[in-house]
């Protein structure tokens, strides 16, 4: 299904974004990454944007086009006690900015059955304290997801998915921190990844300006003191 096409993924070099990459490449599709950390094609930060357009340079010479855009780098996540003004426009332009700009960059070579998925967060519509940057990147994502499908439509589709709790460190969750979920487990980050490569194919050919949220249910669960574990701690 993905043999020969293109594939782009921000934040590729670990957990999700390593599991979107393999997914990918198992599938057939050449895939360009761009991490702060190792990861074999482009290191960068995607922050800069002398650094965007040098990296959508180096992968048009090679390729001459591309056929699905993964925006998966994670933003700073510090809160209202001790984020400083710096701190929060920079996870707003790891987590919003560049996702604009990467998908403006790469608009013009974006192959016939293009599509772009955005990868956002549940906390895009919940929150834990003293979280606000990177919540406030998830949610410009989200909404900036329904702006580029209209803007992109006949050109690509666009997408988002918000993951819910996901262990990128291969642990084992049982008890409550198993149960807040109605599916029983904590998730997987191939979870996220099946759902990116369904969203990037043909049979997703009717589906553009969503978000997904991929929590196990974990947001429309309603957890009250003693339910499922729990202990209200004041």
């Amino acid at each position: 299904m993905f043999q020969g096409k293109v594939a782009v993924v921000t934040g590729g070099a670990k957990g999700i974004g390593k599991a979107i990459v393999q997914a990918f490449e198992r599938a057939g599709a050449k895939v360009c990454v761009i991490d702060l950390l190792d990861n074999g094609y482009y290191v960068g930060d995607i922050a800069e944007q002398e650094v965007m357009e040098a990296f959508v340079r180096k992968v048009i010479a090679e390729y001459g086009h591309i056929d699905y855009l993964i925006h998966n780098a994670m933003p700073l996540m510090k809160g209202l006690d001790d984020c400083t003004y710096e701190e929060f426009n920079y996870a707003l332009r790891v987590g919003v900015t560049a996702p604009f700009y990467l998908t403006k960059l790469f608009a013009p070579y974006l192959a016939a059955g293009a599509a772009i998925v955005n990868i956002s967060s549940s906390r895009d519509r919940m929150s834990q304290p003293q979280t606000e940057s990177y919540t406030a990147a998830k949610g410009g994502i989200s909404a900036l997801t329904h702006a580029l499908a209209v803007s992109l439509a006949g050109k690509a589709r666009v997408n988002a998915i918000s993951p819910g709790w996901i262990d990128t460190e291969q642990q084992t969750y049982t008890g409550a921190d198993a149960l807040q979920q109605p599916v029983g487990r904590v998730g997987k980050p191939l979870d996220i990844a099946q759902l990116v490569l369904y969203l990037c194919s043909d049979q997703a050919g009717f589906i553009t300006g969503e978000n997904i949220c991929v929590d196990g249910g974990m947001t429309r669960q309603m957890i009250y003191h003693n339910d499922f574990g729990w202990t209200l701690q004041c």
